[in-house]
């Protein structure tokens, strides 16, 4: 059949695909899937990598290549006709792939590579690959009773339903709210960059004055800036209460059926394959060996924590009190209570920060970190098919010139467009007998949009947000792995594979780097020396909330994981409110639904695996000290990381790699005096 699904071009040609292509080019490709995989099984002959799992990789290859576009397209230009098509897809999708992980043929003929005479002379990534392939197996049921199989197969195609049912529900919910002012005095303390993108949403819509969203951009700005406390009310109910029986929206687009539901499977998931829970589940895939290592790590760090954050929490209420006048902050106060702190101690403000971060300049500067410390180039490379106007396709080269990649940038917010930001694999490195098929990645951000006349200007959150993307883009493109299953991202454990991004955050504070990254959108003056001071000294700001904000994500999603019962009566909001009273300073009210929107653990890779942004910033913080003693830009250490962390993929233990680039075993202290913590620690 022809399809723009289908074709074999290096990049997608997303301006022919339509939603009418997808479920005949991606049914069509599942069935040819099906087909060659039995026939490959019906050959005779002994197993071998280059007749058994070469082939499979060439199959996997293309059906993950027609399938990223699409899950691309539903992320950053979502139709009702593109989702439907999309949810369409996905229970095809989970129901082959739990056929394949069930083929006992097939794990068995993996098995007999793995005991056969050619095993120990394969690359050490070939060795993973079937290591990582036999407990994939395993963990899809493979050694289950037929009746089992059947179970375990109903239950993933119903996750793969409810997750993608949770995160249409949480987009439903932040585009289905908006405030239309028509009164300049309600834009009180709004900076102007706000306001204008406001007023260009509201022309958009035919309206006057201006319109404000829970897109992130917009729903920030009103948090931290306006003056109007019932503004700012307003919009922490509404996104604290997004897909939920509470707030404007209540009941429109609930998950908490969902939620339960998605609970209810993957406890029944863990227990068919001898698990006690979905969290000892998580942790096979994992780093971390244990759950109670991982409750035990959470809860240090929040013993490290808890001092600063309540000395954090009692200035901000006196601050709060004798100088705003709020003698009794409720949740929709501490945000704007600590900018309005944060400018008071330190006399910095987000918006004077903004001026020095113009989007193209941070990007300009962000190729210029990484090409002083991996000697790698970047430019733009024009004419290639795109899924908005704003979107660019960059190409990567190493120190020798040679091509490694590529990535397509996408950084602003945008009707249908996916709050949040992200990294996703668009094409994966792997050897083929005509080459080496280069990688390309999606670097995703929802920053607010280029006012009239003018660059968008970053906070230096948002900068920090963007390396962070792009050190995962980093991983995923400089890979030398010629083999798909470890090549890139994939196959690095969970809890290692924010060790990249995380480490890249460092840089956006580093005098050195800063020079790169920085100039006046006006004047093109550089960072002023004061100004650094002003922002180093407030980097800890609050630092021991904000630890402690990111440990009660974690130990709720692994303790809800781990504890959940079916046959319980501890819901998930008791367990929720267990957590804070041992890690919370800030207790929200009580109609706030934070988990209806954590589309990270019911929607997302990260169920019972949140912990790891915290596991991997131990690695990341650690790994980035050694550039503080050696020199940030140090080009031997800079060499070292490319080699041992970013091209390596998932082809090693990530322990093995940590140890190879750092020379011992990971500790805390760095996170720790990163934090400003050391002490009390």
């Amino acid at each position: 059949m022809s399809s723009p699904l289908l074709g074999v071009a290096p990049l997608p040609p997303f301006s022919k695909i339509k939603p009418s292509d997808v479920v005949p080019a991606i049914t069509a490709l599942l069935e040819e899937s099906r087909a060659s995989i039995d026939r490959l099984l019906q050959e005779g002959g002994q197993r071998t990598w280059e007749t058994l799992i070469a082939p499979l990789e060439d199959i996997d290859d293309r059906l993950n290549r027609a399938w990223s576009p699409v899950s691309h397209l539903n992320a950053v230009a979502n139709s009702d006709e593109m989702r439907e098509a999309y949810n369409h897809c996905l229970p095809l999708l989970s129901e082959y792939a739990t056929e394949v992980g069930q083929n006992d043929r097939l794990f068995e003929a993996y098995r007999a590579i793995k005991e056969g005479s050619d095993f120990e002379s394969f690359e050490p990534a070939q060795q993973k690959i079937i290591e990582n392939s036999l407990r994939d197996f395993r963990l899809s049921g493979v050694d289950l009773p037929a009746e089992k199989k059947d179970r375990f197969k109903a239950i993933a195609l119903e996750l793969s339903n409810l997750g993608s049912t949770f995160q249409d529900h949480v987009l439903d919910a932040t585009m289905g709210f908006h405030r239309h002012l028509e009164e300049e005095s309600m834009l009180a303390g709004i900076p102007e960059a706000a306001r204008e993108a406001a007023r260009q949403k509201a022309a958009s819509m035919e309206l006057s004055g201006w319109v404000f969203t829970l897109d992130f951009p917009s729903y920030i700005a009103i948090m931290t800036h306006a003056d109007s406390r019932e503004l700012r009310r307003e919009f922490y109910t509404a996104y604290a209460t997004r897909a939920s029986d509470q707030g404007p929206g209540a009941g429109q687009w609930d998950n908490s059926e969902v939620m339960e539901k998605i609970l209810v499977l993957r406890h029944e998931e863990a227990q068919l394959l001898g698990y006690d829970n979905f969290a000892e589940l998580s942790l096979a895939t994992k780093m971390a060996p244990s759950t109670d290592r991982v409750i035990d790590f959470l809860e240090h760090l929040a013993e490290c924590s808890m001092a600063s954050a309540k000395e954090d929490l009692e200035e901000l209420r006196r601050f709060a009190t004798s100088t705003l006048g709020i003698d009794q902050p409720d949740a929709w106060d501490w945000t704007y209570a600590s900018e309005k702190l944060r400018q008071s101690r330190y006399d910095l403000s987000d918006q004077e920060v903004r001026a020095y971060f113009p989007a193209p300049k941070v990007v300009e500067g962000l190729f210029a970190v990484v090409k002083r410390l991996f000697g790698l180039e970047i430019h733009v490379r024009t004419g290639v098919d795109v899924w908005h106007p704003d979107v660019a396709y960059f190409d990567i080269k190493d120190r020798d010139g040679v091509l490694r990649g590529g990535f397509y940038l996408d950084l602003y917010a945008r009707a249908k467009k996916r709050g949040g930001a992200w990294m996703d694999a668009c094409v994966t490195r792997r050897r083929l007998p005509g080459g080496v098929q280069l990688p390309v990645a999606y670097l995703i951000c929802n920053f607010t949009p280029p006012s009239a006349g003018g660059p968008a200007l970053l906070s230096h959150d948002e900068v920090q947000t963007l390396f962070h993307e792009f050190g995962h883009g980093l991983q995923h493109m400089m890979t030398r792995v010629d083999h798909l299953g470890v090549s890139g991202i994939h196959g690095v454990e969970w809890d290692a594979v924010e060790l990249p991004s995380q480490f890249m955050e460092n840089f956006c504070w580093e005098p050195e780097a800063l020079v790169l990254i920085s100039s006046h959108h006006q004047t093109g003056e550089p960072l002023p020396p004061e100004l650094l001071k002003k922002m180093l000294e407030a980097r800890n700001f609050q630092s021991g909330m904000q630890m402690l904000r990111q440990i009660e994500f974690a130990l709720f999603d692994f303790r809800l994981h781990r504890e959940f019962h079916p046959d319980q009566s501890t819901s998930v909001y008791d367990l929720l409110e267990s957590v804070r009273a041992k890690v919370a300073v800030v207790r929200p009210p009580s109609f706030n639904r934070f988990p209806h929107s954590f589309s990270h653990i019911f929607a997302g890779g990260y169920a019972a695996g949140y912990f790891s942004y915290k596991w991997a910033e131990v690695l990341s913080s650690d790994a980035f000290s050694l550039f503080e003693e050696q020199g940030v830009f140090d080009p031997e250490t800079g060499r070292r990381f490319l080699e041992t962390i970013l091209e390596t993929g998932g082809s090693q233990k990530a322990m093995d790699l940590f140890v190879a680039f750092r020379g011992r075993e990971p500790t805390v202290d760095a996170l720790l005096r990163h934090s400003g913590l050391a002490e009390a620690a």
